[in-house]
């Protein structure tokens, strides 16, 4: 979105004008394969684009490998410490790798893994984290954690420079919001290299879901980043649904259905929270239409064709069941019980 340089991972074009990527993390141990591709298949089905795998030991290498050839979705392993795990990843056919050159002290173990990268057409992500700077970084930087973040970050980008590297993602992350957009801000300004972004350790439930969305959409809405992930403490799919979600609401990607409802007022005709919930329960159950669909749903029949007039279908609540319109016009009534078929036979029409 926001770099100019692009980059490529086994077809996935990251950087320049392409799409901003949606990623995730495996949650699973890459000791049990099968419930890591169970994953990936879950991933993939909610449009998930690129997946970090945690690649702790060498002697997981052989499931790292099983798990590269038969995924649809390009992996990144993630590395941390020693330089042979990311050479034992590349050897393993995954087709990016994340790394910390901070951490990894053996600078001829480092040239190892660029020549290896080099000649196998590998990307490498580098990024920083809050929690991993150094009291010298934040000395340097005055105290500032965010220039000191970007900082950590350019020394990285010097040391894959230096080797002459230059298929490079950089991430600068951290658990405070304001602190990741200033540091962000901060990479984009100086480099071209595509910026993956994202909130850290976000956690839990709503209070997640609304940190994360507020930096992504801060440093999105100022043109910065390229990949994102939504950090949650939850199942990867619910992370890869909530990208989308930011990304549709900043008008910047649409995929599937999205679902619009009222927040109800007393003009209500029937029991939102209950119709909407209705309406999921039968979203759910289709094959959703490839290109973008909004689906409304209003409390009353007066408001809803008005406020959800640009909705491609609407249902309202009448006092003896339901309306439906497409583009606020009224295209048939009902009672609720017959609202599946008839919403399921427009929505097949619309795939």
């Amino acid at each position: 979105m926001g770099s100019k340089k692009i980059v490529t991972i086994k077809g996935l074009h990251i950087g320049g004008n392409n799409p901003v990527r949606v990623e995730s993390m495996l949650k699973t141990p890459l000791t049990d394969t099968a419930a890591c591709l169970r994953e990936l298949e879950g991933l993939a089905a909610e449009g998930c684009e690129l997946v970090r795998v945690s690649f702790p030991e060498i002697a997981l290498k052989e499931q790292l490998a099983a798990l590269a050839e038969q995924s649809d979705i390009p992996l990144m392993a993630d590395i941390h410490f020693d330089h042979r795990l990311a050479l034992a990843a590349i050897d393993a056919g995954l087709p990016s790798i994340r790394i910390n050159p901070g951490n990894m002290g053996n600078k001829e173990g480092l040239a190892e893994v660029v020549r290896a990268a080099q000649a196998n057409g590998i990307v490498i992500r580098i990024g920083a984290n809050g929690g991993s700077l150094s009291n010298k970084q934040l000395a340097q930087a005055g105290g500032d954690r965010a220039s000191a973040l970007a900082a950590a970050v350019g020394e990285q980008v010097a040391l894959l420079r230096e080797q002459d590297f230059d298929d490079i993602i950089i991430s600068a992350k951290s658990s405070n919001v304001m602190e990741t957009v200033r540091a962000n801000n901060i990479l984009s300004q100086k480099y071209n290299y595509p910026v993956h972004i994202g909130i850290t350790e976000a956690g839990p439930g709503a209070a997640g879901i609304a940190k994360g969305a507020a930096g992504l959409s801060l440093m999105l809405s100022q043109g910065v980043g390229d990949t994102l992930r939504v950090s949650l403490t939850a199942p990867g799919t619910e992370e890869v649904k909530t990208g989308y979600h930011i990304l549709r609401a900043l008008g910047m990607r649409s995929r599937g259905v999205e679902l619009i409802s009222c927040p109800t007022c007393g003009r209500k005709r029937v029991d939102v929270m209950k119709l909407t919930g209705l309406v999921q329960e039968i979203l759910a159950q289709m094959q959703m239409p490839a290109s973008a669909v909004t689906v409304a749903v209003m409390g009353c029949e007066v408001n809803g064709p008005r406020e959800a007039a640009e909705a491609d279908i609407g249902v309202a609540g009448t006092p003896d069941g339901f309306a439906l319109f497409k583009k606020g016009k009224h295209i048939c009534s009902g009672k609720i019980e017959e609202l599946p078929l008839l919403l399921q036979n427009i929505l097949k029409e619309l795939s």
